[in-house]
């Protein structure tokens, strides 16, 4: 009797849900590498905050109003990564154990910011993947067509648009908590045949293809205008100088699709593999926690990504970590 009370989430309830039945080492290991995953991408995308936010306008003064722009969306990311790391993956260690303590009510808030910032997450990837696609492939015209108030809109069209998804995702479950649950201690949902397309489509498929289409004429361009310097050389060594410099220039940008595109695809392929094989998508089980943590993990590396291979923002970090920026006029130091 005793044994199977341990066994119980709520002892006291005679409807108590069972605890998930894991080895102790198992479970340990588990807990372990959960934790250092959210640790870590709390931490990178808290770094890349603080490092676009107090060093901001050093950034725009020394690389102008493109890097402003693109600092934003780049802001966005990282605070859409941040919710997952800091609110939404916590929920999940929570969930691993198969017990929820929290209640029906804050079970819809982990779902829904879960829902909420992924789509948030991958509609920014989408806004720098078009930013960046202007301002090498349009860069005459990138002032006029990208403005920070329009980079502002954009940003918030992105957050409503997904916050609308989430909520249509979720409209059932949200109406009528717990509803989904088969014993007390339970934080499941049920995605229909209908709704699990739909967001195959507007989170995954539909991203993914802009993003591919706009990396493409991207890179395009890059190997078009490196290959439109040799007709101006003249001299062989020139030549030989050029030629390492365009080819440096090829391999710059097929390394960054080809990072942007896979990494992007490993992490989010296998939850959304799982979700079509299934004609009813269960979230939440122990089937799909390998799956739906890749996904989040997706947010640990988009830090990585889109932030530390610029030299500036590392420099910052550097400043951020050794506790500089706290000195007067750190603002304003020399990081690029």
């Amino acid at each position: 009797m005793a044994m199977e009370e341990a066994e119980l989430c709520f002892p006291q309830v005679n409807t108590s849900c069972r605890k998930t039945n894991r080895p102790h080492w198992e479970a340990t290991h588990s807990y372990s590498v959960l934790s250092f995953i959210t640790m870590l991408t709390v931490v990178l995308n808290l770094l890349v905050i603080i490092s676009i936010s107090h060093f901001r306008q050093r950034y725009t003064f020394l690389l102008g109003l493109q890097s402003l722009t693109n600092l934003l969306f780049l802001l966005s990311l990282a605070v859409a990564d941040f919710i997952v790391g800091f609110l939404q993956m916590p929920g999940e260690i929570l969930l691993y154990r198969g017990c929820w303590d929290l209640g029906d009510s804050l079970c819809n808030v982990n779902y829904f910011l879960g829902f909420l910032s992924v789509s948030a997450s991958v509609g920014n990837m989408v806004l720098l993947s078009a930013d960046r696609y202007i301002a090498i492939c349009d860069p005459m015209f990138y002032s006029i067509k990208v403005t920070v108030k329009r980079v502002r809109l954009c940003i918030c069209l992105c957050l409503l648009l997904s916050a609308v998804h989430s909520s249509w995702m979720l409209r059932d479950f949200l109406k009528q908590p717990g509803r989904y649950n088969s014993c007390y201690g339970e934080c499941v949902i049920v995605v229909n045949y209908i709704e699990g397309a739909v967001d195959l489509v507007v989170t995954f498929f539909a991203p993914i293809l802009v993003i591919i289409v706009l990396y493409m004429r991207v890179f395009v361009v890059a190997v078009t205008q490196a290959r439109a310097m040799h007709s101006y050389i003249t001299a062989v060594k020139a030549q030989r100088s050029k030629k390492i410099t365009a080819k440096k220039s090829e391999m710059k940008a097929a390394r960054t699709l080809g990072i942007v595109v896979v990494v992007f695809l490993v992490c989010f392929s296998p939850y959304y593999c799982l979700s079509v094989a299934a004609e009813n998508n269960l979230v939440g089980v122990s089937t799909a926690v390998i799956q739906i943590w890749l996904m989040y993990f997706n947010s640990c590396l988009n830090p990585v990504i889109y932030a530390f291979f610029y030299p500036w923002f590392r420099k910052a970090i550097k400043h951020i970590v050794t506790f500089w920026i706290l000195k007067p006029g750190s603002s304003e130091a020399n990081i690029v």
